[in-house]
């Protein structure tokens, strides 16, 4: 499930960049359709399979629309970034502040990092410094902020979903729960919007499977990775997304992507090395 889950994760990058960079469908847009398509989706999987209902005990109203605003957040800001980031960049970008997000959460609820875990982590990060450093080939500013508002936002929606009883039903409301928001942005960008059919295929593809199938999934997952796991894993979806990108996008694989992925992996190796050993 884990793997399944990265790939369609992979595949959001792709089918992003592929409908903004054409100029196919604009960003507000892009959302809409993905977030709209993936609640319907979602919803009539609910109903086919006759999902077992999970009750929400938080009277607040925290877990009730908590994940939906996160949701909402990390995909509108996924989008205008990617109007700027290539994917392989975009995603690279995504993905640490993910793990980022997701560690400072895990020790703020008091799981302990063993001491390989931490130096795969500095390594990791190494591999992100390097990647932002002033240059020729270096990311936008503004993409790579926007991103990285997105990568916090997801960090808070997967620590979210831990424990979650029922991962079909629990998407579905989370999804749903974003329309209000989605509708929201429709009428601020109402002069903007712009789509083509092949750009409105991208986001309905992007939306029905590789996020509210894929994330369906990465919750069922979820329950049996820690999270310092779960976060570590994820940063192999930028090198997905960058092979996706050479491919189906016609982007350039430079060195220093390479050389910053290269560290980034090595990272994730010693972090799951030491989750391993202490585990067992």
């Amino acid at each position: 499930m884990t793997s399944i889950a990265l790939i369609a994760f992979a595949g959001n990058s792709i089918l992003c960049r592929l409908a903004l960079q054409g100029g196919e469908i604009d960003a507000a847009s892009f959302t809409a359709i993905r977030l709209f398509s993936g609640s319907v989706t979602l919803a009539l999987l609910v109903a086919f399979t006759k999902s077992q209902k999970h009750e929400v005990k938080d009277k607040s109203g925290l877990k009730l629309w908590l994940p939906p605003v996160m949701l909402f957040t990390y995909a509108t800001s996924f989008s205008f970034a990617y109007l700027s980031l290539e994917t392989g960049i975009g995603a690279l970008i995504l993905f640490a502040f993910v793990q980022l997000g997701m560690l400072g959460l895990s020790i703020f609820y008091g799981e302990r990092l063993a001491k390989t875990e931490w130096i795969g982590i500095a390594f990791a990060f190494g591999g992100l410094t390097y990647l932002l450093l002033p240059g020729a080939s270096s990311p936008s500013i503004f993409g790579t902020s926007l991103m990285a508002i997105s990568g916090l936002a997801w960090a808070v929606y997967t620590y979210a979903g831990k424990g979650v009883q029922n991962p079909l039903r629990q998407t579905s409301f989370n999804f749903v729960y974003t329309l209000p928001f989605v509708t929201g942005l429709v009428v601020a960008a109402f002069g903007t919007l712009s789509v083509t059919s092949q750009g409105a295929v991208y986001a309905i593809l992007s939306g029905a499977v590789t996020s509210g199938l894929g994330y369906a999934i990465w919750y069922a997952a979820l329950r049996n990775l820690s999270s310092s796991l779960a976060a570590s894993l994820q940063l192999l979806v930028p090198i997905l997304a960058a092979l996706g990108g050479v491919l189906f996008a016609q982007e350039v694989l430079t060195l220093r992507l390479v050389l910053a992925s290269l560290m980034i992996l090595g990272g994730i190796g010693l972090v799951i090395y030491g989750r391993n050993t202490s585990s067992g």
